[in-house]
């Protein structure tokens, strides 16, 4: 008969399927809010350069100012006009009427210039204040149009500058919303639908991922709208890629776990309970090593890096409780049937306690070779992994031109280029100088003296242009005025008792020679006017500080988000050498990921360089991404270990896991290569780093190096926890030997016995005979739902997660 004590235990059938459809009822109704917010990110998101901006930086402080001498937040656009040879006056007034139709273009603000020729007298350029407060990816678009329309054919004109390049960026990051989510979703469907061979469960595992990332943007979107955090393309291309990928991970964990339940002829509601237990422990502490190397970017000055914090650890949330919850509500309705027509029928294959037998299996011969050849196997992946850890000093992440972020065709840097051939190079991108207005004469006196600096200017209201060359005689600066003889001289526009003075470089603004003349400035007015009293801003300033805020970053992040994922490690495996072993070889794995990525980026791509903060977020996401596979392998080797012993439990772990973690770590790489459609350097590069990482830890790492070296170590591996001090179970003995049978009360050591256990150690458990059966009155815990007696390895099995 059935025992009470289960059946008090046991939920109605109403409420077993209650309980699923109410959880896939929310999930439909909160997704579906969601699910229309991919279409409103434009709303909330922006992809100029201040989203970029380090806060405390010199460059930040003169763009926040800016608007006090140039009467508004504008970013410049220049347009440059060329003809066949020299330009002609009818050239000219066409030029003319055009910089007149782009002042009508809602967007542009007043001042518009006119055309200014070239000394060669081949070209013209127009400078165009654009409103940066608007849209301004739209505006130069528009004006990119009239430019195309009005030119009479002989003349051919671009828009470039930094209004020219914050448009090309901007139209990058289009394909974020469509392409980048479609190639991504169907990477992993087809990758599912392999490794499944089920038309209905890959089905339900991408709603899982979609449904997390619907929520995820709904809950980002409007904390965006409340300027809680900042959203531009990139944060935006990363939440989505990280979501998708995560969600599927997780979902495939706790797939595995249902599988292998279904497998053992459990009830839809049993399985579903089972492996939520096993599933539940390493789906959180996955995600929350993930959520806290992500949060440890807040310590970032960059606000683009502080933003993806919360925001990824938003998503990254959401997939945990999606897979928790939605994808085993799911799975409660559909049952087996969610695996047709390949129904579960039977456990995993499990490697043998006798080494020496046959097995089958792919990873069944995998944790044999492993158990056969352990130290020769760490051994090895270590020293290829090294060798591809070498190529790390060729990585020349020390910051790129602006005109080379946007891969492909770029109007602005083809712009850019003519522009170079007949004005300055640094035309539309100067440098920006605010000074207290008594020391205004020895900064134009450093400025005038710089190699790198063609002419010098002020801000001023009195100017038509809104700027008056300056030069300096006798000791006092001389402003020239702009209109017919006899025109009085403008003054320069004073705020807060400052002026802005304006320098024009010789070289293009995100040059080498540009970045050399601005620190070159900086050094030599702090030098003549003492530090601090003038603050360098502009296009080239921003670079500067942005580059040298990412590779501090890089230098005070990276040891912090080691220190949190290796407490969590050892929170969760209740040891010491393992998590620092495992820290160590994902370690490992980053550098060498990180030094075939630079040796690729450079001989076969042929990119200029990296952005500094490149290592930093492939350091982030391989290193958290890299270590839940280790917590998904080692949380199952420390459960199996628990009643087999250590060696057994470690070839136990990779045989259960080994399908899961490297199907996980297929879906991870493609949807991490899937930024790859993005034309932006910065994402192509993450593709390729956290892709080829992933894909090293799933087939070297976690399959060989973890597993081999574990092995190798043996229960040492779990000190100084008291799984260390005891090892239940088995003894791994002979690798090429026959693994001794569990220990039973009754049973006679073979071994010498050892040392009496502490006396605040586990008991030991003992392990029945597999084929006894206990009669039912023995415990009412050894009863089944039907009321027939389970052995204890049955009874043990049914609370297997």
């Amino acid at each position: 008969m059935t025992s009470p004590h289960h059946a008090n235990r046991r939920p109605s059938g109403w409420l077993r399927i209650g309980i699923p459809a109410l959880l896939v009822l929310v999930w439909l109704a909160v997704g579906s809010i969601g699910g229309p917010y991919f279409g409103k990110v434009d709303e909330v998101s922006s992809n100029d350069r201040s989203s970029f901006l380090p806060e405390s930086a010199d460059a930040t402080q003169v763009n926040e100012r800016l608007a006090g001498f140039l009467g508004g937040e504008s970013i410049p656009a220049v347009v440059v006009v060329t003809g066949d040879g020299e330009l002609s006056d009818d050239d000219i007034a066409d030029v003319q009427a055009l910089a007149d139709d782009i002042a009508e273009i809602e967007g542009v603000q007043e001042d518009v210039s006119p055309p200014i020729p070239s000394e060669d007298g081949e070209a013209v350029q127009i400078f165009v204040p654009i409103d940066a407060s608007g849209e301004v990816g739209p505006t130069v678009e528009e004006i990119r149009s009239l430019v195309a329309e009005d030119l009479p054919a002989g003349l051919e004109g671009w828009v470039t500058g930094p209004a020219g390049f914050t448009a090309d960026l901007v139209e990058g990051f289009l394909g974020i919303d469509g392409l980048l989510l479609g190639v991504a979703l169907i990477a992993v469907f087809l990758i599912l639908v392999i490794v499944y061979r089920s038309p209905l469960l890959p089905v339900l595992v991408l709603l899982t991922s979609v449904f997390a990332l619907c929520v995820a943007l709904l809950t980002v979107w409007w904390l965006a709208y409340a300027g809680i955090v900042v959203l531009n393309g990139q944060v935006q291309g990363i939440l989505f890629i990280l979501v998708i990928g995560a969600a599927t991970d997780y979902a495939l964990l706790y797939v595995a776990r249902f599988r292998e339940s279904i497998a053992t002829g459990m009830s839809k509601w049993d399985a579903t309970l089972s492996a939520w237990r096993g599933a539940f422990e390493p789906i959180l502490a996955s995600g929350g090593t993930v959520i806290a190397g992500l949060l440890c970017l807040l310590l970032s000055d960059l606000a683009t890096n502080r933003a993806l914090g919360p925001i990824a650890s938003i998503g990254i949330a959401f997939s945990m409780l999606s897979a928790l919850t939605f994808l085993p509500a799911l799975l409660a309705l559909c049952g087996r049937s969610a695996f047709w027509p390949f129904i579960p029928k039977k456990p995993i294959a499990m490697i043998p306690d006798d080494l020496t037998q046959p097995v089958k299996g792919l990873w069944p011969r995998q944790a044999r070779f492993v158990a056969r050849h352990a130290r020769v196997v760490w051994i090895a992946c270590t020293i290829v992994l090294l060798a591809g850890a070498v190529g790390i000093t060729q990585l020349k992440a020390d910051g790129v031109p602006t005109s080379d972020l946007v891969l492909g065709s770029s109007e602005a840097r083809d712009g850019q280029d003519v522009l170079a051939e007949h004005f300055p190079a640094g035309s539309g991108s100067p440098v920006y100088v605010i000074v207290p207005e008594e020391d205004l004469a020895d900064a134009v006196g450093v400025l005038e003296a710089s190699d790198g600096i063609e002419s010098v200017s002020v801000a001023s209201d009195d100017s038509p242009t809104g700027q008056a060359q300056v030069t300096v005689e006798d000791g006092d600066p001389v402003f020239t005025a702009v209109g017919p003889p006899g025109t009085p001289a403008p003054a320069p526009t004073v705020s807060e008792g400052d002026v802005l003075v304006i320098g024009t470089l010789t070289d293009a603004a995100d040059s080498v020679a540009a970045e050399d003349t601005v620190r070159d400035l900086r050094a030599d007015l702090d030098e003549t006017l003492g530090a601090g009293t003038a603050v360098v801003g502009g296009e080239t300033a921003t670079d500067i500080d942005t580059n040298d805020t990412s590779t501090r970053d890089r230098t005070v992040i990276i040891p912090v988000i080691l220190a949190v994922i290796l407490l969590i490690l050892m929170l969760l495996l209740r040891s010491i050498l393992a998590p620092v072993l495992l820290i160590g070889t994902v370690i490992l794995s980053f550098a060498t990921a990180l030094g075939v990525s630079a040796l690729v980026f450079n001989e076969v791509f042929g990119f200029p360089g990296a952005d500094p903060a490149v290592p930093l977020y492939g350091f982030v996401f391989l290193v958290a991404l890299g270590v839940d596979y280790n917590i998904f392998l080692m949380s199952r080797v420390r459960e199996e270990s628990l009643v087999h012993g250590t060696r057994p439990g470690i070839l136990r772990g990779l045989v259960a896991t080994g399908g899961v973690i490297t199907s996980a770590g297929l879906v991870l790489a493609a949807t991490f290569a899937a930024l790859g459609v993005i034309p932006i350097l910065f994402l192509a590069q993450i593709a390729f780093i956290v892709a080829f990482g992933v894909l090293l830890d799933t087939f070297i790492v976690r399959s060989l190096l973890v597993p081999a070296l574990s092995y190798d170590i043996g229960k040492a591996i779990w000190w100084p926890s008291k799984l260390w001090r005891r090892d239940v179970g088995p003894s791994a003995g002979s690798v090429t030997g026959t693994i001794a049978a569990p220990e039973t009360p009754d049973a006679e050591p073979e071994t010498p016995v050892a040392a009496p256990q502490a006396p605040d150690a586990e008991p030991r458990i003992p392990v029945a005979d597999p084929v006894e059966a206990l009669p039912a009155e023995t415990d009412p815990e050894l009863v089944a739902g039907d009321g027939h007696p389970l052995t204890r390895e049955e009874y043990r099995r049914t609370l297997e997660p």
